[in-house]
């Protein structure tokens, strides 16, 4: 039996998705990474989008916005997760997850819309002000419609890098599908590991699905394609 066989074999298996005997299933590891996941991703979205989408508004504090991403992308994710554990207690290592997932998202989430903001057109910008809109009304009501398509494809991205993360939990005694990864190694399951690697790339592919057509419903149509100049794409 070749690796691919195992893993399908591994995945199709019934008792692999229930409970039974203490052992969790596959659908109790799926909601456990989900909710490993989905507040990260929101604290993040409600501190780096404002954050960011004044920073593009203002045109001051570009280079904190550059900093703060290089850095938050520096720290290696694993490790600050253990310093959190260790510093915390194992009671709290929900909450150190929280952190270093928050820290995951955030910067991918501020670039995007920073460059969003900042990357409007200027003439269109300009526009609005001489039409006597406040600066507020200039960021909410101009600039961050034609930001969306790049906010949002930041949100994509930072959730597929949240999810992906999340596996590490697995590392300090929590649950998630990072799991069947870690226990698989442990005791040399490898198809298990395997097919634990697979279901949250799985899980990264339909999330990944959900969020670009909620992207296709809320962006305006013509900001969906690039812009043309003498009729040449």
């Amino acid at each position: 039996m070749n690796v691919f066989e195992a893993v399908w074999d591994w995945l199709t298996n019934g008792d692999n998705w229930k409970t039974t005997l203490g052992i969790i299933g596959i659908p109790q590891r799926l909601g456990e990474h989900l909710d490993y996941s989905w507040p990260p991703l929101l604290i993040g979205i409600l501190l780096a989008i404002p954050l960011g989408a004044l920073i593009g508004h203002t045109g001051r504090g570009g280079t904190v916005v550059v900093s703060l991403v290089n850095v938050f992308r520096a720290l290696p994710e694993l490790g600050l997760l253990v310093l959190l554990v260790l510093s915390m207690g194992l009671l709290l290592a929900t909450e150190a997850l929280t952190i270093v997932l928050v820290a995951v998202a955030l910067p991918t989430l501020l670039a995007g819309t920073y460059a969003g903001v900042r990357n409007v057109d200027r003439a269109v910008v300009d526009a609005a002000r001489g039409m006597g809109m406040r600066e507020w009304e200039i960021l909410v009501k101009v600039e961050l419609p034609n930001a969306l398509p790049l906010i949002l494809g930041s949100v994509r991205a930072a959730a597929l890098q949240v999810i992906a993360t999340a596996s590490i939990a697995a590392a300090v005694a929590l649950g998630g599908l990072g799991r069947f990864v870690v226990d698989g190694f442990a005791f040399r399951e490898y198809q298990q590991m395997a097919g634990g690697a697979v279901l949250i790339a799985a899980l990264a592919i339909v999330v990944e699905l959900l969020l670009s057509a909620v992207q296709w419903l809320l962006v305006s149509p013509g900001l969906r394609k690039p812009r043309t100049r003498s009729g040449v794409r």
